[in-house]
């Protein structure tokens, strides 16, 4: 019976071992001071770096899609991003169309910050939970 439950949590689309030594997909919306976007579309900031963080975890490269908050969710739901970034809160009006990680922080106005993982994905959100858990206290004393 233990043998029926090593894959749990699963990804439907193996988001996680896909990512895992090759590229983590992520979509990215600007939002300062969480995310902002150079003049290349190359993303920088507190998420920016989280995700670079996270990346090296899992030996991969980051390949950015920089886009409209609805365009990078369409391409969540459609398996093309493994992760959104863009400051959302954890009242994010996306949480019936993305999966939400735990808050890595809470800003000063008292909103936790969340990343957006495509739903279902439940390995891929239990691996970038552990790592927000495993670095908070890196991350204390940063936010905005």
């Amino acid at each position: 019976m233990a043998a029926g439950c090593a894959n749990y949590p699963a990804d439907p689309e193996d988001s996680l071992e896909t990512a895992r030594g090759s590229q983590l997909q992520v979509g990215v919306t600007e939002n300062p001071p969480w995310v902002e976007i150079d003049d290349d579309d190359k993303p920088f900031g507190l998420e920016a770096e989280l995700i670079i963080d996270y990346a090296e975890r899992l030996d991969a490269e980051v390949a950015w899609t920089v886009g409209s908050e609805s365009e990078l969710i369409g391409l969540l739901d459609s398996h093309q991003l493994d992760v959104v970034i863009g400051g959302f809160d954890e009242n994010t009006p996306w949480q019936s169309e993305a999966a939400t990680t735990r808050p890595y922080g809470t800003a000063s106005d008292g909103t936790g910050r969340v990343l957006l993982v495509e739903m279902g994905e439940n390995a891929l959100l239990s691996d970038m939970e552990r790592y927000l858990i495993d670095t908070e206290d890196e991350r204390a004393g940063e936010m905005p």
